[in-house]
């Protein structure tokens, strides 16, 4: 693994040199950072993995121009150009679900599948308010981001997960607290305001993942993505909530196995 500083973003890299293999963009959501793969490393083998911190999260900089979708789509842009990289193949993960849908309509060359966990095209709108008022929450510091983290494990995972994995609650916990309360605060903000993308025109491989028990991309609402996306596939983790690389990592990783098995 190779760590790396680009345009102000941490960038981990892993697996086969650039250009010597396929390349596989990573994309963390919410409170996550290039950790939210480690559990599922194995399922990548053959590519050239690439893991950044999104702009204002873990330990990339918070730029100057206030976070929005629009602004993760033109960083990862930027990054892939930096590195060489013209096409890849994206996995991602809750906020990061919306990022990699509007990267694939915007630039349908440069996109091959999307591998799509606790996927969402954009927050419901009662939803909405609670977002907004999660990021004021967060600017409160650091007492406010253990409260802020505390809830999420509560409201994220699943039953079995707190009952069974305390390392899991633990790693969630840890992953939302270790945030910056700006960067964490405008991350909410640019949820919060996300719009669907068009994604009737992807044309690409699809796979959609999503836990019996996520409440952020409950099974009904994920049902609905599979069918406005065409040849879409979808596949349901039993006793799992939102963080399903976290606490489903054997099942999300024969999902990641089967599904680029399929396509290449």
């Amino acid at each position: 693994m190779t760590t790396r500083i680009v345009n102000g973003l941490t960038v981990e890299l892993d697996g086969t040199e650039i250009g010597q293999a396929e390349a596989l963009l990573c994309i963390h959501g919410l409170g996550g950072s290039s950790n939210t793969w480690t559990p599922v490393m194995s399922a990548f083998k053959g590519f050239t993995i690439i893991r950044p911190d999104l702009p204002g999260s873990a330990r990339s900089e918070l730029p100057d121009e206030k976070l929005s979708i629009e602004l993760y789509v033109e960083a990862l842009d930027q990054l892939l150009s930096e590195l060489g990289i013209g096409v890849v193949h994206v996995v991602a993960h809750s906020l990061g679900t919306i990022v990699a849908q509007h990267l694939a309509v915007r630039s349908p060359a440069k996109v091959k599948s999307l591998a799509l966990f606790g996927p969402l095209v954009a927050p419901p709108e009662a939803a909405r308010p609670n977002i907004t008022a999660r990021a004021a929450l967060a600017r409160n510091g650091l007492t406010a981001m253990q409260e802020i983290a505390d809830a999420i494990v509560k409201g994220a995972t699943s039953k079995e997960t707190k009952a069974e994995q305390p390392a899991v609650v633990a790693l969630v916990r840890e992953s939302v607290m270790r945030q910056s309360s700006e960067g964490y605060a405008q991350s909410c903000e640019a949820l919060a305001a996300a719009q669907s993308a068009l994604i009737e025109s992807i044309r690409i491989p699809v796979l959609l993942v999503t836990g019996d028990q996520d409440g952020v991309a409950p099974v009904a609402n994920v049902t609905l993505m599979k069918e406005r996306i065409d040849g879409s596939r979808m596949a349901l983790l039993d006793g799992c909530g939102h963080w399903t690389t976290f606490e489903k990592p054997q099942a999300c990783m024969q999902e990641l196995q089967h599904f680029y098995a399929s396509i290449r």
